[in-house]
């Protein structure tokens, strides 16, 4: 069972703010108002996606992300950057895998505002379980929902590290405090399981 209260205060020490919820259906409200009117760009999200957040939000906001057809670069330069986790570890620190790097880039530098949007199966005791998870749980599953031919994904287990040309596991980020290139950065907890 995660420590929602251990996490939430280890990550207000690292300079983040963090907001709380019960369900997806509470943080869409929460997300929409917060994000209403202003240019969202969203990096490649499963948890968004199972809140149907990025719908909503097109009603209310001007919403770019490659997945709907923009330049991948595009979302770079938005007011405010929209995306989840592979794994959150208790103790504060925040892990990110990207194939491109468009993802990882934008939640270290380039944006006013960051929303970090985590369900609780993201959530693991320590940075090494944080890890292990996005290595071994969110990557497999990314690269089977994306068709990739890597041993993760044919076999749907664990990561091989392995030399594929589709490898989708290229470029890993941890923040570990408020990167200084973004103004405003939130964690949104939610008390469900969302995405990988």
């Amino acid at each position: 069972m995660a420590d929602f209260a251990k996490l939430k205060g280890n990550l207000e020490k690292n300079g983040f703010e963090v907001s709380c919820f019960g369900t997806a259906a509470e943080a869409t409200d929460y997300l929409l108002e917060k994000l209403a009117g202003k240019t969202v760009g969203y990096g490649g999200s499963m948890t968004l996606s199972d809140m149907g957040l990025l719908e909503k939000l097109g009603e209310r906001s001007t919403v770019v992300s490659h997945w709907q057809g923009d330049p991948i670069e595009k979302a770079a330069f938005t007011q405010a950057y929209l995306c989840s986790v592979n794994g959150i570890a208790e103790t504060g620190e925040i892990v990110n895998i990207d194939g491109t790097g468009n993802r990882v880039c934008s939640t270290i530098f380039g944006h006013d505002e960051l929303y970090l949007v985590v369900g609780r199966n993201k959530i693991a005791p320590d940075y090494d379980g944080a890890l292990w998870r996005a290595r071994n749980i969110a990557s497999p599953k990314n690269a089977q929902r994306l068709h990739r031919k890597t041993p993760c994904a044919a076999k749907g287990d664990r990561c091989y590290d392995c030399d594929s040309p589709e490898r989708i596991c290229k470029a890993l980020t941890v923040l570990w405090k408020k990167p200084n290139g973004i103004k405003r950065a939130e964690v949104v907890l939610i008390d469900q399981e969302l995405g990988y």
